[in-house]
């Protein structure tokens, strides 16, 4: 018998329709589980325009049976807050700051001028619910939608960003939008992507 050839006791034979088959018996090996590993990613413009990429990736991970957290920091209008936000999928909540107005760099000042005490309070709201989440790890995914521009205007403390982000659980996914995220933040990063 050469090194290639098998032993009869090493095959099943079956008959299928009167017709036999032969299947080689395979020693069944224990699955090796590798735990999930998370990556911080960063989706990034000049311009406002990558949310949508990221909520659509979101929504289909949420379909799939994961826990997904979207937090708008600088969104408002619908008046949410965390304990308002919006449900899809029965895995995807959707929260926003509970504030009347969308902040930006060029409209910042006006509104700070108005409510900057209120505004600050409730996108460090959002920012604590985000945090305890990522603590408790009760999401296996966050989105953080133009929290480098809420750090940047004065509303996150960027020290406590990068610390949280540095602390985050290994199994979760992380993602960044939005423009203004600093270079200290992208170089933390398994990747960035960058709309022109």
């Amino acid at each position: 018998m050469t090194s290639s050839s098998k032993s009869v006791d090493q095959y099943q034979i079956h008959n299928i329709a009167g017709l036999k088959a032969v299947q080689e018996t395979v020693r069944k090996i224990p699955l090796h589980l590798v735990a999930p590993q998370g990556q911080l990613q960063i989706h990034t413009a000049s311009f406002r325009g990558s949310f949508s990429i990221v909520f659509s990736e979101a929504l289909r991970t949420a379909g799939l049976g994961s826990k997904v957290l979207i937090a708008q920091f600088l969104k408002g209008g619908v008046l949410q807050g965390p304990s308002k936000g919006i449900n899809l999928c029965g895995t995807l909540d959707w929260i926003r700051a509970d504030i009347d107005c969308c902040i930006s760099s060029n409209n910042k000042d006006l509104f700070a001028e108005l409510h900057q005490a209120d505004i600050k309070n409730s996108i460090e709201e959002v920012w604590s619910y985000c945090k305890n989440k990522l603590k408790k790890r009760e999401v296996d995914r966050l989105v953080l939608d133009e929290i480098g521009l809420a750090a940047s205007l004065g509303f996150i403390d960027e020290n406590d960003l990068i610390s949280t982000l540095e602390g985050r659980p290994a199994a979760i996914d992380v993602i960044l939008t939005g423009p203004s995220i600093s270079s200290k933040i992208k170089k933390m990063a398994n990747q960035i992507t960058e709309l022109r």
